[in-house]
């Protein structure tokens, strides 16, 4: 998941982090959160600001051990964003429906809600090290997973794949963050952990790009969509519009033409439409074509599934050597060890300390809005560049590589923004945005509509760190590290809500089904406007 600030008693907070967000209750808070005390001295307090001025951002004692952490944060990005293609692709080439094909969002981000705690547990009882290598382990093995799965046609073996994978992308995101966040002075531990964090978008960047420009063009499946809706005879003859010309054993029923292995397509009585000026019947019609040849050519279908899923499984083998590589290098590199200086309390002690604040658990449950909301947008952006403005699959892809930009642009944006506005205020008012953007999705057609769609990625790019923010203000170190674990729990947000949108699709359609995350964004707007009214003025 992009955008993981996570922590551990092994790293205390940097009062900085959160005091962007909100100040201190109390001098003693701050001091929790191991940043320097302001004693209300003024030459003390002047000495203290020379001196962060002068801390190193990344000391040299540590930059090897920096630059090797860092490169983690690359590949978690890569596996994020080479994934969501593939809910699209699936759909096609296993010919599954949109609720079906959600699953690869479902298992994938479901691997973070099971993971989150026992990584924290790992991190208590071992080490950083440990749990970094532990999650290169889990990632390789989920990666690996898609060879079999791809030579046996499986579904469910990418499933399981992904799964797995993500087991060993939530040990290294709850593991990196507070390693690098250790590695200097507290004073510098948010420009360190900015500076990792810009690997990140990176590695997505490498993930799309991979997918969209070297996968997607060479499809099978993408070549017969666009024969379909050239109306090639070599593909229109799956597609049926006189029941004089069926193929053997297959009937007509109720205007549906059954099929020898028992599918069914739709019988085009009236002909072929024009699928360069109609729009919405293209991705129907490619469905029906598919499932037309699987019955009545399985050795051609076969043969093109095969094929795609070759290509698909090739950035997982090659990012599995990668992790391979990686873990090696962790192995045999003598990496920092930070110790607690005193030990945690009980597990449910702190558990139950934490949910007791009101704004900790609205932040639990927004940011499962949000980052169910950030996924459903990206992930079916380009199902509605290629049924809403007929794209292909490697330019839709482009369009969630633009989606990607417009996030990261907006970013410098809002940090700049949060200088002279509550950051509660402004992502409550980025978030009515956002619902006017999707209005705008939902009402309008074509590039309209998904320049609308893909603007939305603009609103989304504070959202994550400032929910954060919120949720943890006032946190001593042990309860900040399971708040973090939960609010990494969050994330089966984005687990569920693919699901329930596929479905939506399937029911109502590409364009009603983003009503789901208009749902979403005024349950954040709420949060947004209450933590202004609320908790920020109660910290004041």
């Amino acid at each position: 998941m992009n955008d993981f600030i996570i922590y551990s008693s092994e790293s205390p907070i940097p009062g900085d982090l959160l005091s962007k967000f909100y100040p201190p209750q109390s001098p003693n808070q701050v001091t929790r959160y191991a940043v320097p005390r302001h004693t209300g001295n003024e030459s003390t307090n002047k000495h203290v600001s020379q001196n962060s001025i002068k801390a190193e951002v990344v000391p040299k004692k540590y930059l090897a051990a920096f630059i090797l952490t860092t490169f983690c944060f690359a590949l978690w990005g890569f596996a994020n964003d080479v994934t969501n293609p593939l809910v699209k692709v699936f759909k096609e080439v296993f010919l599954i429906n949109n609720t079906e094909s959600s699953l690869v969002q479902a298992a994938f981000y479901g691997g973070y809600f099971t993971m989150a705690i026992p990584a924290a547990f790992f991190i208590r009882r071992y080490s950083y090290k440990a749990a970094i290598m532990i999650g290169f382990a889990l990632y390789a093995v989920g990666a690996f997973l898609s060879l079999p799965a791809s030579l046996t046609a499986n579904f469910y073996i990418f499933i399981l794949g992904f799964y797995i994978l993500t087991f060993g992308l939530s040990f290294l995101e709850t593991a990196c963050n507070p390693y690098i966040l250790a590695m200097g002075p507290p004073e510098t531990a948010t420009q360190r952990l900015n500076l990792a964090q810009a690997f990140n978008p990176m590695g997505s960047l490498t993930g799309m790009f991979v997918m969209t420009s070297l996968i997607a063009p060479n499809l099978m499946v993408g070549e017969f969509r666009a024969d379909v809706k050239n109306q090639d005879p070599a593909a229109v003859e799956y597609l049926y519009t006189d029941a004089h010309q069926l193929p053997e054993g297959a009937s007509l029923v109720d205007d549906k033409v059954k099929l020898a292995d028992g599918s069914e397509v739709a019988f085009y009585k009236n002909g072929l439409p024009d699928y360069k000026t109609t729009f919405g019947e293209l991705d129907g019609s490619v469905t029906d074509g598919l499932t037309a040849m699987r019955a009545t050519a399985p050795a051609k279908f076969s043969e093109l599934q095969q094929a795609d899923l070759g290509y698909v499984r090739i950035p997982y083998l090659v990012i599995g050597c990668v992790v391979l590589g990686f873990l090696f290098l962790f192995f045999i590199s003598k990496m920092p060890t930070f110790k607690a200086e005193q030990a945690d309390a009980p597990f449910g002690q702190i558990t139950a300390r934490i949910w007791k604040r009101a704004h900790f658990r609205e932040g639990v449950i927004a940011q499962a809005f949000y980052v169910g909301a950030q996924i459903t947008c990206w992930t079916f952006v380009i199902h509605y560049g290629m049924e809403i403005a007929q794209l292909d699959l490697a330019t839709a892809g482009r369009w969630n590589i633009a989606a990607m930009v417009t996030f990261l642009s907006s970013r410098f944006i809002c940090t700049a923004l949060m200088r002279t506005i509550s950051p509660g205020k402004l992502m409550g008012i980025l978030a009515l945005v956002a619902v006017i953007l999707l209005m705008g999705a939902i009402f309008l057609d074509k590039k309209v509509g998904l320049t609308c769609l893909v603007a939305v990625s603009a609103c989304m790019s504070l959202m994550f760190p400032t929910i954060y923010g919120i949720a943890l203000r006032g946190m001593t170190s042990e309860e900040a590290k399971l708040g973090s674990a939960f609010l990494i729990m969050s994330i089966v947000g984005g687990a569920i809500l693919p699901l329930v949108q596929g479905k939506f699709i399937d029911e109502l359609g590409i364009k009603n089904s983003f009503w789901l995350p208009v749902i979403c964004f005024v349950a954040i707007a709420i949060y947004g406007f209450r933590s202004y009214r609320k908790f920020e003025h109660d910290a004041a």
